[in-house]
């Protein structure tokens, strides 16, 4: 079951084909993620990722604020140089760690946010530094150019975007060589793929990695009411979720499964053997083991080009399955 290695991007960066989204590792202020913490298993979870090879984990300074990456430093203590680690800046968040729910993408603030992260994260460089999302007030070649010079102080090893349009990524990548781009992805969400963002990366040779890659969960099977979801659950706010689409995602949850029986695999594992067949870096997110090494099953499935296009047909590009997150949270996306 041991992970197997690609290069992400053609900047000199390699990772498994699969990393470990660490956001639901942690709560958001008083609210859960995806359900209740448990920092022993979230922790468990980590180690037992590095020894099937996974060993990129993906985080973020806004998750908790800064109790991710936090848990992070305490899952890899000892051992800093076996992990590949991957965080983001970009939301802004004031001296008294509350989120202002502004971006800030200023020279000034790039260089205040490596600071923070590498403090939190109890290492003195980061393998893969992403900007979280676009600045619209800050051209994007002040951002970039502020993370070239942190490559250039060795604080940082590559560079990364987040949710970003194919013209944002011309410019970054102008300015200095982008590694990767990180956008949510699944066959509920293939935004980017409809805007042309993932030919973009490919004519420049940049890698792509898809968060949130079953859908929030719903490719699990595991939600069958919106009552599954726990009640202080951010899901609930995500439109997706919501009345006018829940129930039609639902059918089109079930006939992945049955898809999935024929090869005797489950949904979840299906979703991210079809990430992985188009050359894509899914992180799906989990906090424990069980279902860590149930995501990493998948790297190994072969899919025909027939299957591939069956599971295409069931959620054909286009498909409107709710918008990814409420009216606030769109509008911040660059596309």
């Amino acid at each position: 079951m041991k992970l197997n290695q690609v290069t992400l991007g053609n900047q000199g960066l390699i990772v498994p084909k699969i990393g470990l989204g660490c956001m639901g590792m942690t709560g958001f202020g008083d609210a859960d993620m995806y359900g209740k913490t448990d920092e022993k298993e979230a922790i468990a979870t980590i180690h037992r990722s590095l020894e099937l090879g996974g060993n990129f984990l993906d985080t973020a300074d806004l998750y908790g604020p800064f109790k991710n990456e936090q848990l992070i430093a305490k899952a890899i203590e000892g051992n800093r140089n076996k992990y590949i680690i991957a965080t983001k800046f970009g939301w802004e968040i004031d001296d008294n760690e509350q989120v202002t729910w502004k971006i800030n993408g200023t020279k000034d603030y790039v260089k205040k946010s490596i600071e923070r992260s590498l403090k939190n994260l109890k290492t003195d460089y980061i393998d893969l530094y992403y900007m979280h999302r676009l600045d619209k007030n800050t051209p994007v070649e002040e951002t970039v150019g502020a993370m070239s010079d942190l490559v250039k102080e060795g604080k940082i090893g590559y560079i990364g975007l987040s949710e970003v349009s194919s013209e944002t990524v011309k410019r970054a990548h102008a300015v200095h060589p982008v590694s990767a781009v990180q956008s949510e992805y699944s066959l509920f969400e293939r935004t980017v793929e409809e805007k042309g963002v993932i030919k973009t990366l490919n004519e420049l040779g940049i890698g792509f990695v898809a968060y949130s890659p079953l859908g929030r969960g719903f490719l699990s099977g595991n939600i069958k009411t919106i009552d599954d979801l726990p009640e202080n659950d951010f899901r609930r706010g995500i439109p997706r979720f919501q009345e006018q689409h829940f129930y039609k995602n639902i059918e089109l949850v079930e006939a992945i499964e049955d898809l999935a029986k024929e090869k005797n695999i489950t949904s979840s594992q299906l979703a991210l053997a079809w990430i992985i067949s188009k050359g894509i870096l899914p992180i799906p997110g989990t906090k424990r083991r069980k279902y860590l090494e149930h995501n990493i099953e998948a790297a190994n499935i072969q899919l025909s080009e027939s299957e591939i296009q069956k599971l295409e047909s069931i959620i054909p590009l286009g498909t409107d399955t709710g918008a990814t997150y409420d009216d606030f949270g769109m509008a911040l996306l660059d596309y």
